[in-house]
């Protein structure tokens, strides 16, 4: 039976942010959130040329990475920017990119 692997915290929330933004539009999700107080997923269908179905299958990957949020307004579903998460993730990437990978020598 092989042993299963820890991971901290900090790592297991690392991957969680970063599979949400494995996606470009999830990306293009974000950067039309940050620059506005809040969309409405109606919205988003006229920026990206995609079906509403398939636009919220991408929002619902990012708030289940608690990187957005949303409010319930029937029929409509208002998104922003989860700030304290998104702080999070930066705090986060952050740590990874500051990792000194020079010091290894492969290949």
């Amino acid at each position: 039976m092989k042993n299963k692997i820890q991971y901290s915290a900090d790592t297991n929330e690392l991957a969680r942010f970063a599979k949400a933004l494995g996606h470009p539009v999830r990306i293009i999700i974000l950067k039309h959130l940050s620059s506005q107080s809040c969309c409405f997923t109606g919205d988003l269908v006229d920026v990206l040329p995609l079906a509403q179905s398939t636009i919220s299958q991408h929002l619902k990957a990012l708030k289940d990475a608690d990187l957005i949020q949303g409010e319930v307004n029937p029929p409509k579903v208002r998104y922003c920017i989860n700030q304290e998460q998104w702080k999070k993730a930066q705090q986060l990437f952050g740590v990874l990119f500051e990792e000194n990978f020079d010091k290894i020598s492969c290949c």
